[in-house]
């Protein structure tokens, strides 16, 4: 819902604000670029300002110019507005004029926030705004105020050399600027919970670089394909960072394995993978490793089995879904447009022994898997190659 002669999109962040003045400033400046990216990829017209604790998109498209803010991480949320003097009847013309055009009945309110030096204050802008939006509407219908629950909130920031007017918050994933962490690597089997994870991690600052181990045999030919279609999606939410997706040829060392393993035979794949993953964090720079993997979810996905699995690098393994039920990710999945590419069943599952172990202990898991082991996974991380650049 925008108000007439909508010229500019108010961003607000969340996180960011509350960190010291120079590292705000730092992600600030960060969110900006990331903003003028966004924008961009999108080809909407806009320029970013920064400006006391917010940064200002001003365009000529706001409708959109807030959906792709609403869409950065970082932001917490995203309002189209109209700019007018900061002065009392310039933004009671303002209000009158988007009371016209938007409001058609129901409770409404005004709420507004000033910072700076000007002749009046908040309340005066909620009494004076809420007169104006009264008289502009009255010969048509009935108004009627309500400050608790509205139908309608005309909304008002007041700030030293200019006001907005605007009519609606459209959420952002909040978060921290892209680019404020270092990157991860991101192990992405194409299914339903490795892209929300990866997602996750990228809202909390990281930078991705994705990694999916092809298992030859005990995958499938769509699957590098389903995998590429969910990176692709994420892409979407970083544009101007490189998503090339790194495929890593496991398919023999798999094999191998699965003939030399039983029941503890997932927490060996899942230490070769994650062993995969360290060499490869070691040739690009990556912090840590990001699963998707979350507590209870699957036999290897027990707190015993993360204790065993965990061990085979000495880098961080990040489970930002570690706590969540299989429909909140599901949920996510579909929010983030990665659910539909995600739903064919992933080849792992035909690797998984008839009767896994929940909870083996390190010196069975260490006595079963072949000595050659992280060999394997060395040699695989030497051949990965990226087949697409997604971003």
């Amino acid at each position: 819902m925008l108000p007439p002669g909508a010229d500019s999109v108010v961003v607000r962040h969340g996180d960011v604000g509350v960190k010291s003045s120079s590292v705000q400033a730092n992600m600030e400046r960060t969110l900006r670029e990331n903003l003028d990216a966004m924008l961009a990829d999108r080809d909407v017209p806009g320029t970013v300002d920064r400006e006391w604790g917010r940064l200002l998109v001003r365009t000529t498209d706001p409708d959109r110019a807030a959906d792709a803010a609403a869409d950065t991480f970082g932001v917490v949320s995203a309002s189209p507005a109209v700019s007018v003097p900061p002065d009392l009847d310039a933004i009671c013309d303002a209000l009158a004029d988007a009371a016209r055009e938007q409001y058609d009945g129901g409770a409404f309110a005004v709420d507004a926030r000033r910072a700076g030096d000007h002749d009046f204050d908040s309340h005066d802008v909620n009494r004076a705004g809420g007169d104006a939006v009264w008289d502009a509407v009255e010969d048509d219908f009935d108004p009627e105020v309500d400050l608790d629950y509205p139908d309608l909130t005309f909304s008002v920031e007041v700030r030293q050399e200019e006001a907005f007017v605007f009519l609606e918050h459209r959420d952002g994933p909040g978060g921290m600027p892209l680019g404020t962490q270092d990157p991860l690597i991101a192990l992405v089997s194409g299914g339903i919970d490795s892209p929300v994870a990866a997602w996750e991690a990228m809202k909390r600052g990281s930078p991705i670089v994705p990694l999916y181990l092809d298992l030859g045999e005990y995958g499938g030919p769509d699957h590098v394909a389903r995998a590429e279609e969910t990176v692709r999606a994420l892409a979407r939410y970083a544009p101007g960072e490189d998503l090339s997706l790194l495929v890593a040829p496991a398919g023999d060392a798999v094999e191998r394995l699965a003939a030399n393993t039983g029941r503890t035979r997932m927490l060996s794949y899942r230490r070769f993978m994650y062993r995969v993953a360290e060499h490869v964090a070691e040739s690009v720079g990556a912090a840590g490793i990001v699963s998707g993997e979350a507590l209870g979810q699957k036999s290897s996905q027990t707190a015993a089995n993360f204790a065993v699995v965990d061990r085979a690098t000495d880098l961080p393994i990040h489970r930002p879904l570690f706590a969540l039920d299989k429909q909140e990710i599901i949920r996510r999945a579909r929010d983030i447009d990665t659910y539909r590419d995600s739903t064919i069943e992933v080849g792992c599952n035909r690797l998984a022994p008839s009767q896994p172990l929940t909870a083996a202990p390190i010196e069975s898991v260490r006595k079963d898997e072949p000595d050659a082991l992280y060999e394997w996974a060395r040699e695989v991380a030497e051949d990965v190659e990226s087949p697409e650049v997604v971003a």
